[in-house]
């Protein structure tokens, strides 16, 4: 008996040598490779699909920390049986859909970034208990003009590489696609649009029509949350969690992670990295459809 595996890599750089190496790690891993098929055709990113067997009993658990060390690619590994496409796309927001983290730029207009930004790192490393955190961090905006949110909106955020197309795609084929951020719905709503998104949930700033009292809505959107979203958003369209995408960088997007039939690192922190089925840190968030068997000719750029 043979368990049947796939690895899709993605790398900014391609070439015959490229491929023999990861030919050569699926076999050091004790695998048997199969025929090897280019997903991508030709640059900016570089991806193909590798199939390969294991005997039984035995999992290539060292195969992706081996390829992207080796490669310097982003790596997906999975039974053959979880890979395809996906029926939804779930994902975070802040540092993964977007390339900053709203809070921080909202704490930059009151000169509290520094001291802030530092609090957001420690939850999303899960060193702190992610509600608290953010429970402490809005305080701190506490009299921040309205206007500020527009402003950094607007002169600050920008779309992480791939968004719109990873987003397009998707929809186009048939997935739901759903924005979840424990961030704020001021920026979900507006971020959701932007990228396509069809639904978005997030944390409510309360204000008193001219600033930021301090206070967040309740009850809070943390890490059981995303993952219940997940849950939710697959029950409602008739399918299992093992037939959604999720995609997030913090520790308060592990559950969501874990619970997806294809959970993606995004230049996440290193526990997110290490217990997510794949990881992109070279390429851009296109990555995330090779991780499903698209090709590059299946894009459609939003």
């Amino acid at each position: 008996m043979v368990n049947e595996w796939v690895v899709i890599a993605a790398s900014r750089e391609g070439g015959p040598a490229r491929a023999r190496a990861l030919v050569a790690a699926i076999a050091a891993e004790g695998g048997v490779p199969g025929e090897g098929q280019s997903l991508s055709g030709a640059a900016p990113v570089f991806a193909g699909y590798y199939p390969f067997a294991m005997t039984e009993g035995r999992a290539p658990d060292g195969l992706r920390a081996r390829l992207e060390a080796d490669l310097e690619a982003d790596i997906a590994v999975m039974p053959r049986a979880r890979f395809g496409r996906k029926r939804l796309l779930i994902s975070d927001m802040d540092s993964t859909i977007i390339g900053q983290e709203c809070i921080d730029e909202l704490a930059d207009a009151v000169g509290l970034k520094a001291k802030i930004s530092g609090i957001t790192e420690r939850a999303m490393r899960g060193e702190l208990d992610f509600e608290s955190a953010l429970t402490e961090r809005v305080a701190m905006l506490r009299g921040l003009p309205l206007g500020e949110l527009e402003r950094t909106l607007s002169e600050r955020l920008t779309l992480n590489p791939g968004a719109r197309t990873l987003v397009a795609t998707m929809k186009a084929h048939g997935a739901k696609t759903v924005l979840v951020s424990g961030g704020f719905t001021f920026f979900t709503s507006r971020i959701a649009a932007l990228a396509g998104f069809e639904a978005q949930q997030g944390n409510t700033l309360v204000d008193d029509g001219a600033a930021l009292t301090g206070e967040v809505g309740q009850p809070i959107l943390g890490r059981a949350a995303k993952r219940d979203a997940l849950e939710s958003f697959a029950e409602a369209g008739g399918f299992s969690p093992s037939d959604a995408l999720a995609l997030g960088d913090g520790a308060n997007d592990l559950d969501m992670i874990k619970a997806a039939g294809l959970g993606v690192a995004y230049h996440a922190k290193p526990v997110v990295a290490a217990e997510a089925h794949a990881a992109i840190r070279h390429t851009d968030l296109t990555a995330a459809l090779f991780f499903q068997g698209y090709t590059a000719a299946d894009f459609v750029h939003g």
